[in-house]
């Protein structure tokens, strides 16, 4: 009873005191209103785009012992494209009728999503009481990649929930739980397959363990269960593999679009894999001890090349550099120039730029903006941590790391002067110089 006296009354109407209540007030309506209307409006009304469908069907056939993978890869209608372990962890949704399941879906995807926020906040010592709470509710449930992931009904909210414990985990170096976290994951999608690397560069070998050992052992149950598991192999990974021109925004799948020749794609491919390796390595040399920076920056590099390098990226894998987004409340943080930003809302933005009256100008700002986007914000990220290299070793401090001398010294306290005791006289006196300083409210 007292706990919900305590609820009421925190959504009791008053009026705000601080500028941080005014904006918390402001802010939570539009981020709870945006939520219901990404879940219970969009999501439930679905898109002509449904990766849902596929995976209940492969779902279905796989509890009826059918074969699996009969997709014809030369259509461009969404595939199922899950392994063996994949469908092993997802074939109970097929228990009920497509409908109820869907809708289901959907909700343990938001769910998902809505912990990750929560554990987010966590993992930047924010709380719910926070204006960044509401602040990145409403940025995560606006953007893009949460509201086609529950309008298209696919799984990459837990695969967000993945990363968040993984993230905690490996922090707090219970290096098997973070391992068993993302070995799940990989078990359904390669997604977050390469955050492995950030626990190898901080030594954590442990994460192998399980982050290995899970889905191998998951596929290793499945195989005989499955008709077909064998054809996830040869039919399935060869497909993977290759670059299609369509829902493609890595490299390779603009570049084959736009019919830019091989010799060009791969010359780009390049010069962006050495940038990635020059902004990691930096990172890795100067930054490994400010863990939180270190993990949570390091990791959205690499997932951010690896959308945009391979042979596959699309626009809602975007959910996956939330962690790295958030970096920006830090002191330090490489996101903290309008650049950063300019490109973050080429690939997290719901708008749409196809234009009626401009046709070709809007179809490729449509198209390549992801592209441009997760470019922009690598060269960003390898410029401000380039740049604070070159003036460290310019000034001769690289042995005390290259954060600018501003950021790291703390700001010296003002002398505070004696102050004599005031009697009435004389601060009625004075009333009209204080009220110069600090105007009274109206």
């Amino acid at each position: 009873m007292y706990r919900a006296q305590v609820l009421f009354r925190q959504l009791e109407p008053r009026t705000a005191r601080t500028s941080a209540e005014v904006i918390k007030f402001a802010l939570w309506p539009f981020a709870v209103m945006t939520v219901l209307n990404r879940v219970f409006i969009k999501a439930i009304n679905g898109f002509v785009t449904d990766d849902y469908r596929p995976v209940y069907n492969a779902s279905f056939e796989f509890l009826n012992r059918r074969p699996v993978y009969t997709a014809d890869f030369s259509s461009v209608d969404p595939h199922y494209l899950y392994p063996p372990s994949g469908t092993l962890l997802i074939a109970p949704v097929a228990v009920i009728e497509y409908e109820l399941s869907r809708w289901l879906f959907i909700a343990l995807n938001t769910a998902a999503i809505l912990l990750a926020w929560y554990l987010l906040l966590k993992l930047f010592n924010f709380g719910l009481n926070s204006v960044a709470a509401p602040a990145l509710l409403l940025a995560m449930f606006a953007s893009e990649t949460v509201t086609n992931t529950l309008v298209f009904t696919n799984v990459n909210g837990c695969l967000l929930l993945a990363e968040l414990a993984f993230l905690h985990l490996l922090l707090k170096r219970r290096d098997l739980w973070a391992g068993a976290a993302l070995g799940l994951s990989i078990a359904v999608k390669p997604t977050l397959a390469p955050l492995l690397l950030v626990a190898a560069v901080r030594g954590q070998w442990k994460v192998f363990i399980t982050g290995l050992g899970v889905p191998v052992a998951l596929n290793i149950i499945a195989w005989p269960l499955s008709k077909d598991a064998g054809k996830f192999f040869t039919d399935v990974m060869p497909y993977l593999m290759e670059s299609r021109d369509y829902f493609n925004s890595a490299i390779v799948g603009n570049a084959a679009y736009y019919g830019l020749p091989e010799w060009l794609t791969l010359l780009v491919r390049v010069l962006m894999a050495g940038v990635v390796a020059v902004t990691l390595w930096l990172l890795w040399r100067y930054y490994r001890q400010d863990e939180l920076f270190f993990v949570t920056t390091f990791s959205g590099v690499l997932l951010t090349a690896y959308f945009l390098l391979p042979s596959l990226g699309q626009m809602y894998y975007s959910m996956m550099l939330f962690p790295f987004l958030m970096t920006v409340v830090l002191r330090n943080s490489v996101l903290r120039n309008w650049p950063a930003w300019l490109a973050i809302f080429g690939f997290m933005t719901y708008d749409k730029w196809l234009s009626d009256r401009w046709q070709d100008i809007g179809r490729n700002l449509e198209y390549l903006r992801v592209t441009f986007g997760w470019g922009l914000l690598l060269i960003v990220v390898f410029c401000v941590v380039g740049d604070r290299y070159l003036a460290a070793r310019r000034q001769g401090r690289l042995q005390y790391g290259i954060d600018p001398i501003w950021m790291t010294s703390a700001p010296k306290p003002e002398p505070v002067a004696s102050v004599p005791q005031l009697d009435d006289e004389l601060i009625d006196d004075d009333a009209s110089a204080i009220d110069d300083r600090q105007p009274a409210l109206k």
